[in-house]
Parts: structure tokens; sequence; C-alpha cells
């Protein structure tokens, strides 16, 4: 056990020297996201009202679309330098290898929410009316749960061809169920739950918990798999 998590610490720490030394992917990611939450003020009706009854829902989308860039990179990396190859001939277990990789993926999603909520909160015209830390763990869990199946088929695309496409197309409708409760736990935080104690954006974070648990458990079992391929 004291090995693996041996490993899972030098992975996720090896994939965050390595963002905060060239810099470019988390800039490029949070450029991104911005362009994306400023097109969206776009697309929307002039009237300002829908921007705000829908910012948590433009939050989350360029979260999710920012992160397919994030997962993108995440293992392209590894396979052209060949150093995929080189930690599994270490050898480095293969659930450290992913749960070293989804923990930095879900760190550098938690440092964009750190740059994006508050662009855009002044963007949609919003403030958080529930509890603070209820939003921080919505965040959280919310970039833990894109991450997890992420960083799984990152790894199973890596080596496609068409990986850009494959990505999303495989990594979309799996993260349905943790977009769905992450938007609606973060509007009723933005609007204010009307419930007692708050107890609706209460149980869609307990729901997002329970996904995340899922996603975690079941995608490092699959892991193994996946890279002997």
């Amino acid at each position: 056990m004291k090995r693996l998590l041996r490993q899972i610490w030098g992975v996720f720490k090896k994939d965050l020297l390595l963002d905060l030394r060239s810099g470019g992917r988390l800039t490029a990611v949070a450029f991104f996201a911005g362009m994306t939450l400023l097109l969206f003020s776009f697309a929307a009706p002039p009237d300002g009202i829908s921007l705000g009854l829908n910012a948590a829902g433009y939050l989350w989308l360029a979260l999710l679309l920012a992160s397919v860039l994030a997962l993108g990179e995440s293992f392209r990396i590894e396979v052209e330098d060949e150093a995929l190859e080189g930690l599994r001939l270490l050898p480095v277990d293969p659930m450290a290898l992913y749960y070293g990789k989804a923990l930095a993926t879900t760190t550098l999603l938690i440092g964009l929410c750190v740059l994006v909520l508050p662009a855009a909160l002044v963007l949609y015209g919003v403030a958080i009316k529930g509890a603070v830390w209820k939003m921080i763990a919505t965040l959280i869990l919310g970039c833990a749960g894109l991450a997890a199946p992420g960083t799984l088929y990152s790894a199973m695309t890596s080596r496609a061809r068409g990986q850009d496409v494959l990505l999303p197309l495989l990594l979309f409708p799996l993260v349905i169920p943790v977009l769905v409760s992450a938007v609606k736990a973060t509007s009723l935080l933005l609007h204010g739950d009307i419930n007692p104690g708050g107890s609706a954006s209460s149980s869609h974070l307990s729901l997002l918990l329970c996904f995340d648990v899922v996603y975690w458990s079941v995608c490092g079992l699959l892991f193994g798999k996946v890279i002997d391929e």
C-alpha cells in the first residue's frame, strides 16, 4: 500500500511539474474556457436575465470543453516521448499511474475554476447566495467527476489518429450525470436554495459524490487493461 501511494505521489508530482514548467497548458486551457464563457454571453438574449438564469450551465459547459483540451495533452506527451512504456517498465503500477494522472488533472481543473468562476460571476451578473463551502465542494467534486473517466478515455484514445474527435465522443455521454448534478447544485447556490437548510443543493452534492466514487473506483480498475492493449 505504501509503495502504491509513493508511486501515485510520484506520478502526480511529475505531471504537475511538467504543467508548471511549461505554463502553456494551463494558459491555453484557461484562455479557451474564458473565450467559451464570452461566446455563451453573445449567444444568449440581450435582456441579461437569461445569462443569470443559465450561468451555472454555461460555467460547467466551459469547464467540460476546456477539460477535453487538458485531457488530450495528458497522455500525448507520454506517448510521443515513449515515457508511458518507460513508466510501465520501472515498473509503475497501472493504478498508481491512473490515480496520479487523474489527481493531477483534477488539480489543474480546480485551478481553472479559481480563474474562471470570478469571471463568470462578473460576466453573467450573478453572486453566490448559498454556502461558500458547498460551492467549493461542488467545484472540487465536479472537476473530479470530469477527470476520472476523462483520464481513462484519454489513455484509451492516446494512440488513435483521431484522438481529438474520439475523446469527446466517448467522454461526453459518460459525464452527463456528473454535469447535470454539478449544474443543478451550482444553480441553486447561485440563485438561492428555497428548501429548508439548503436540502436541495445538499442532495445534488451527495449525488455528485456518489458518481465520483463510482467513476474513480471503476476507472481505476479498468485502467490497467486499457494501457496493456
